[in-house]
């Protein structure tokens, strides 16, 4: 099933094929959906980013279009093994098919470079990625992985290997390539620690936007608000959410455009 709105094309890297839904003009921006699947609230956030003036390409990962199911998705995971979910450093293998759709769409949609967006599961990947000369606006948004992070060196990991890290870090200091990080404050998913250690190796080049505690009761932000630009997003003007969003927005104008 193709999601109103959008188009289909197969893309195939590293042996497999997958479906990628776009939408939009522009340059391209390449959104990784999270563990409940590509939800309708994912899909949103790619409408939104076409309305901006982007070509939105979003691959299935797994799933179906529009599954919003935990539970399911990780059992489909865990027999895939495409996914490092404990590893505290060791980037999953899915990330080189996404590394290859990157290119792909740099290739479609031209222009300097290419927008990428991880969100939850899939944030930290942005930081696999941006290693990669066609990423020029990663966006990592509450990285989750490793889960089971209680102890402090897990709380800090990223779940990527170290010389990608080591190449992601040393391409934004060379190319003043951005990274931009989303949380919320009181995420225990994406604890503070894990933003701790983008800030030690990235420097001035992470923007850190964390939502402070302080802003929960004023806008009934629940206690397990996680999913900054998606379940959690509020549409509405002055709210965190929405000017997480307008940060994402001006980071791929600035690259994308400038």
């Amino acid at each position: 099933m193709v999601p109103e709105g959008y188009q289909e094309y197969s893309f195939s890297a590293q042996g497999t094929a997958r479906p990628v839904f776009f939408r939009g003009d522009g340059p391209g921006v390449v959104i990784l959906h999270e563990l409940p699947g590509m939800t309708r609230a994912c899909l949103e956030l790619g409408s939104r980013i076409a309305a901006a003036g982007y070509a939105a390409h979003l691959p299935l990962l797994f799933g179906e279009p529009e599954q919003d199911a935990s539970r399911r998705s990780l059992i489909e995971i865990c027999i895939r093994r495409e996914f490092r979910l404990l590893a505290s450093r060791g980037s999953s293998p899915i990330t080189d098919w996404l590394r290859a759709l990157c290119r792909e769409v740099h290739v479609r949609s031209g222009g300097p470079g290419v927008g990428l967006i991880g969100l939850c599961l899939t944030g930290g990947f942005a930081v696999s990625l941006m290693a990669d000369e066609s990423v020029l606006a990663p966006v990592a948004s509450e990285p989750a992985l490793p889960i089971l992070a209680f102890t402090r060196e897990r709380k800090a990991a990223l779940g990527v290997a170290d010389q990608e890290l080591d190449q992601a870090a040393d391409r934004s200091a060379r190319e003043g390539v951005p990274l931009l990080g989303l949380r919320f404050e009181r995420d225990g998913l994406c604890p503070r620690e894990r933003f701790d250690t983008l800030a030690a190796r990235f420097g001035s080049r992470f923007e850190r936007f964390e939502i402070a505690a302080t802003e929960y009761d004023r806008w009934g932000i629940g206690a397990k608000a996680h999913a900054v630009l998606t379940r959690d997003f509020v549409d509405r003007k002055g709210h965190p959410t929405r000017e997480a969003l307008d940060r994402v927005l001006a980071l791929l104008e600035k690259q994308l455009r400038g």
